[in-house]
């Protein structure tokens, strides 16, 4: 038996024992009989269990450890949702925690969600019903219940004890920066972020709650709120972060009115906000979804998202460069465009007969479809790469050596002279920084794209404004 046929042989033994355990669990722990058992296609380890009790069909889901950016144990995230619970927060409830696959099993619960990924977004562009955003200003009711229940109810789990502003505000980035230096996932444009964000903390914000972390995050059918969902990097902070979520989010999930959100939240609470806060944490909460895109990008991890990682990365980087510059009145170029491919034949058959070879790899449960797409898109990048990288490459070196009067010697070379760059944290290098990173970022983002036809294309949406916002 040949390595490939032995690895799916692997994964057929331990699904199937992974299956066995499901149904043994739930039949012991939740009563009835297991009908059906079916991995569900996602990012991460679930399963949806369906099962009969008295006569009645019901279903569970089982959410397993979320691989590459693994912040928090997958217990903490059960722990906090069983708070939330019994603060009449509507999660859904909790059977228990399994040993092997390592999951915490919940209720299924029914209804619509936005699927959040930017490659879905490529393909289906978020909208918005008027059911969806009756729910969300039901959701916002339920996040004001939420930041309200006091700390001490998570003294158990591991969202942290934040004091002062300092830690208030960045305790969370702070522990995904250390993971990202321990994964390699810090190259310099997140190494920026750092230094940024930890130069401007809000020092007049030191109240602590409990926020989700990831906020807007909710199923709902019609009108009502059927469930509130993803709940891994919930901790304690400051409410404004999840406020940041929203606008953050917005419009690759298309969150609505983000003004009348606020204004519904700040009704419910008896609060005043404070914008450029909310704008603060709106750099924060995009810092710390680029560190997990590159840890997404891991080509270690056997389940890691590579194409997803990049189409994060570089839209989100630049989002976050836009929060930035929107704070410190910096004016960006949007206006490069790609110029004439360099092709190389040789090589454009090379990648062609890849792809080609790919789509027609059979698929399989230990290889469904899904991934087989996953794989023939990073060929597809390879193609725009080989096409553009040149002019990528000598851009980005061209305007380091112009910017720190040292030109790297190579796009590695180029990382350690802007660590190098960024280090100090001298504030008054920061507009030619935010100018010269969202450059970069756009022009990586047209190559990921292969196109300069960007009109409606959500890799290209820009963070809307937040500090001349009515509320």
């Amino acid at each position: 038996m040949n390595n490939a046929a032995s690895a799916i042989e692997d994964v057929k033994i331990t699904e199937q024992r992974q299956m066995a355990n499901i149904r043994h669990w739930v039949e012991q722990h939740v009563g009835g009989e297991v009908t059906r058992i079916e991995r569900l296609v996602r990012w991460r380890p679930v399963w949806r269990v369906e099962y009969s009790k008295d006569g009645v069909e019901r279903a569970l889901l089982l959410k397993g450890d979320r691989p590459c950016t693994q912040l928090y144990s997958l217990k903490h995230e059960m722990l906090v949702m069983e708070v939330l619970e019994k603060h009449g927060v509507g999660v859904p409830h909790i059977h228990g925690w399994i040993d092997d696959p390592a999951a915490f099993v919940m209720d299924w619960a029914e209804g619509d969600r936005d699927p959040g990924l930017i490659h879905t977004a490529l393909e289906n562009a978020s909208t918005l019903s008027p059911e969806r955003w009756q729910a969300s200003l039901r959701y916002m009711e339920q996040l004001a219940k939420m930041h309200s229940i006091p700390v001490a109810e998570f003294a158990h789990t591991e969202g942290g004890n934040p004091v002062g502003p300092r830690q208030v505000a960045l305790s969370q980035l702070e522990r995904q920066y250390k993971l990202g230096l321990e994964v390699g996932a810090i190259d310099a444009t997140m190494e920026f972020f750092a230094s940024w964000l930890r130069r401007n903390v809000p020092m007049h914000r030191t109240e602590a709650s409990f926020i989700t972390g990831d906020c807007g995050q909710f199923l709902n059918l019609g009108e009502e709120v059927t469930a509130i969902l993803d709940l891994e990097i919930a901790h304690i902070g400051d409410v404004f972060m999840d406020l940041a979520c929203f606008r953050g989010r917005h419009p690759y999930e298309n969150m609505g009115d983000i003004p009348a959100l606020y204004r519904h939240y700040a009704k419910v609470r008896g609060i005043d906000l404070d914008l450029p806060v909310i704008a603060y944490h709106t750099v924060c909460f995009l810092a710390f979804a680029a560190i997990s895109a590159n840890m997404f990008m891991d080509p270690n991890k056997a389940e890691s998202n590579w194409f997803e990682g990049i189409l994060e990365m570089v839209s989100i980087s630049r989002r976050a460069l836009e929060g930035i510059a929107e704070l410190e009145g910096i004016e960006l170029d949007y206006s490069i465009r790609l110029p004439e491919a360099h092709v190389s034949p040789l090589e454009d058959m090379a990648i062609s007969k890849l792809l080609n070879q790919i789509e027609i790899l059979p698929v399989s449960d230990a290889f469904p479809e899904w991934q087989r797409e996953l794989m023939g898109a990073i060929p597809h990048f390879l193609r725009n790469y080989a096409h553009y990288g040149r002019w990528y490459e000598e851009e980005t070196l061209g305007e380091i050596a112009a910017m720190t009067g040292t030109r790297p010697a190579d796009m590695a070379d180029a990382e350690r002279v802007l660590k190098d760059w960024i280090k100090p944290g001298d504030a008054s290098r920061d507009a030619g920084l935010v100018g010269f990173i969202h450059r970069r970022m756009w022009r990586l983002s047209l190559i990921v794209a292969g196109t300069n036809d960007i009109e409606g294309n959500p890799l290209f949406f820009r963070l809307e404004p937040i500090l001349n916002m009515a509320l």
